[in-house]
């Protein structure tokens, strides 16, 4: 009877470690079913739990002996016995239930303010073949709302990194490659590509059915038709214009936006209109006042809008000469550790399913690290500085000079009357431009008007015409690698030319940018001309006429209209959400 005895240990002992996952397993696949029977199911299961640890009080203390287990001589064998025993002796001292307590579900779908339960469980984790044996914590961290702001719950899932459910040997991590300083176009293109194939978001706490539909979704759109001859996009403009167009209906046809209400003014819910960072204060006041998009039923959205200025978040909050970003970012992260609190939607998905709208280019520092998760819509859109492709979206810089009347101007001379060969005028912000007008300005060469700073003209009528008579209009990097001179010279129908260094010129994930403007690197400024006349004619007029093509896709509209700045940008957030979306 005494052999038999370790057998029977070491069943019950595999019996209660299979019945431990099976309810670790019920809390997670039944994360929003709090109903009764369930409930049942879990208490059955800890019941069965408890019933076979009591059983093991019967079994005698016991050793085995050195045969059962490998020679007499063999330090493995003592080490192994000394262990089984000590674990013989750490379930007796847990049979009192003390640490038991029954099964808790995971948080199920609530109304908006309904106050999560806080909860404190501890359930045993029992290990067979690890050097531990004690009874370890739940594995699970719960979320407690009368943390200090500040607190973000982070992460709700991570096992302790002391528990013996997670025995599995870390892999060795590789050494890192060198990043290089530069990225091409090329190899940017490869990053997209790869961003689909193999970035997800994280998989949500708990399901929802927006979830499947956002699935689905994505299935029409790989699926979708082969688009010939459409009279309202033009094929080469596109990466692919069919998988466009249906993504832009369906987004049409399915898309629920949730605006959060809360933020103070200035720096939330105030939309600037006029200047270089209009583009985020546009979207704000567009999206705000949109009865199509935004639904007030949380439960129907499958994404939630964070309405702040990161242009106003500096000019309210930053201390001049200081030089820290410090107070805008915990500013931040206290308006976040509200919406933790008081709403559940963060939660779920650690704000993956969340979205922002920063022209500032300070705002990837701030929310690099708390919005991480979040999709970001970036006019500050630098792969050396985190953005993450297939995740971020490029947010076009668009200067409004006059709210009114944002059209103002529109268009530019045809290409036989555009006699100047490239057109620059500008502050010599960064150490780019400085190096352009050693090499360019001051009219040592007429075919290259570049320039620093216009006399200032009344509606800035100069600057304007030379834009409307040029073939190229330049545009250099500043302090950042974004500048308004990419919509500008698409607004005035003058061919861009980017030089600006890991530059994510905006709407990259649909837009082919080599079928409509240049790209020179910065090292080859000292070339610009010879690289601009070594461009044919026939070429050039081609992408002349794409351009006014592409135009639609950069206009502001006081009404939306389809496919303009507006739903282009809804759009990018809507797409990448859905090619990142997990059941």
């Amino acid at each position: 009877m005494m052999a038999s005895t370790p057998l029977v240990h070491i069943l019950c002992m595999r019996w209660l470690t299979i019945l431990e996952l099976v309810n670790w397993w019920i809390q997670i696949r039944l994360m929003n079913l709090y109903r009764e029977e369930m409930m049942k199911i879990g208490i059955l299961i800890w019941n069965l739990q408890l019933r076979i640890q009591k059983s093991l009080i019967k079994i005698p203390r016991w050793t085995l002996s050195e045969k059962q287990i490998m020679s007499p001589t063999s330090e493995k064998g003592r080490e192994k016995e000394k262990n089984l025993t000590q674990e013989s002796d750490g379930m007796r001292g847990s049979l009192d239930g003390s640490a038991l307590s029954p099964p808790v579900l995971p948080p199920i779908d609530l109304p908006p303010n309904t106050t999560l339960p806080v909860t404190n469980v501890k359930s045993p984790v029992i290990s067979v073949d690890s050097n531990t044996s004690s009874v370890e914590k739940d594995a699970t961290p719960t979320f407690d709302k009368t943390e200090k702001s500040g607190q973000l719950q982070s992460n709700f899932s991570t096992l302790d990194e002391n528990s013996s459910v997670d025995r599995v040997p870390k892999k060795k991590k590789e050494p890192e490659r060198p990043t290089p300083d530069v990225y091409s176009f090329a190899d940017m293109n490869q990053m997209l590509l790869q961003s689909h194939a193999s970035y997800r978001s994280m998989r949500p706490r708990w399901p929802s059915a927006v979830d499947q539909e956002l699935l689905s979704v994505r299935s029409q759109i790989e699926s979708a038709p082969i688009l010939k001859n459409d009279q309202e996009l033009y094929a080469p403009l596109y990466r692919n214009v069919s998988m466009f167009k249906r993504s832009y209906e369906l987004m049409e046809n399915t898309l629920k936006v949730y605006v959060y209400k809360d933020g103070r003014k200035p720096v939330f819910h105030l939309p600037i209109l006029k200047g270089i960072y209009a583009s985020e204060g546009w979207f704000m006041k567009l999206l705000e006042s949109n009865k199509k998009f935004v639904t007030k039923d949380w439960r129907k959205a499958h994404l939630f809008y964070l309405p702040f200025s990161s242009r106003m978040l500096e000019e309210t909050l930053y201390v001049q000469n200081s030089h820290s970003h410090k107070n805008l970012i915990a500013y931040l992260k206290n308006y976040l550790d509200t919406i933790a609190t008081k709403y559940h939607f963060w939660n779920r998905t650690e704000g993956a399913d969340h979205f922002l709208v920063a022209c500032h280019d300070w705002a990837p520092t701030e929310t690099k690290r708390y919005m991480a998760n979040c999709i970001r819509a970036l006019c500050n859109s630098d792969v050396k500085e985190g953005f993450v492709f297939g995740k971020d979206i490029s947010l076009p810089e668009t200067y409004v000079r006059t709210p009114q009347s944002t059209l103002r101007g529109l268009g530019g001379k045809r290409p036989s009357k555009r006699s100047i060969l490239a057109f620059y005028a500008g502050n010599m912000h960064g150490y780019l431009r400085p190096i352009l007008l050693q090499h360019w300005g001051n009219n040592k060469d007429p075919a290259m008007k570049i320039f620093g700073q216009m006399p200032k003209v009344k509606d800035n009528k100069n600057y304007i015409q030379h834009m409307k008579s040029s073939k190229y209009c330049i545009c250099p990097k500043g302090y950042e690698v974004n500048s308004p001179r990419v919509v500008e010279a698409i607004f005035y129908e003058c061919v861009p030319v980017i030089i600006s260094d890991n530059f994510v010129p905006p709407f990259f994930e649909v837009l082919d940018w080599e079928s409509f403007s240049i790209f020179v690197a910065e090292k080859d400024i000292p070339n610009l001309k010879n690289i601009l006349l070594s461009i044919p004619e026939k070429r050039f007029r081609e992408m002349q006429m794409r351009v006014k093509k592409v135009q639609q896709h950069f206009l502001w509209h006081a009404r939306p209209v389809k496919y303009d700045l507006f739903h282009m940008i809804l759009h990018s957030v809507w797409f990448n959400r859905v090619f990142l979306a997990m059941a």
